[in-house]
């Protein structure tokens, strides 16, 4: 009788338990491998709308820590991201960006890996390095 209203006393403890170790074992996976394990959970996480809310702010506040301009620009293209398709519309929403954003934008865009303009000969491959310099 005792034992049993101890235990039933004691939830609120396992239930914590159980929730720090689910924290310490994403905290492991987020470490091997730079998160090599972890990126398919949080893609399945972020399917569920509030857990991407979630994660999208607290993206968002970490690169307004990190790099204010590139936040600053990314909430300026925010409104036309369906639009930055069509290279018209993408240089009009890149013009009222500042050279600061811009070039934040585009380094974030180098970093990711973007898509790289494949350089056929060597007066386009010299075009390209000269672009790369002035950044």
């Amino acid at each position: 009788m005792l034992a049993t209203s101890i235990v039933t006393l004691l939830i609120p403890l396992w239930i914590l338990l159980g929730l720090l170790a689910l924290l310490g074992v994403l905290g492991v996976l987020a470490r091997v491998q730079n998160g090599r394990y972890l990126r398919p959970i949080v893609t399945l996480i972020a399917k569920v709308p509030l857990f991407r809310r979630w994660l999208e702010k607290g993206q968002r506040a970490a690169i307004e820590r990190t790099n204010p301009e590139l936040a600053s620009a990314m909430r300026k293209l925010e409104p036309h991201a369906k639009h930055l398709h069509d290279p018209q519309q993408a240089q009009k929403a890149m013009s009222r960006l500042t050279r600061e954003e811009r070039a934040a934008l585009i380094e974030m865009q180098d970093q990711q890996g973007g898509p790289e303009a494949p350089a056929t000969n060597r007066q386009m491959r010299r075009q390209l390095e000269k672009q790369r310099k002035r950044r």
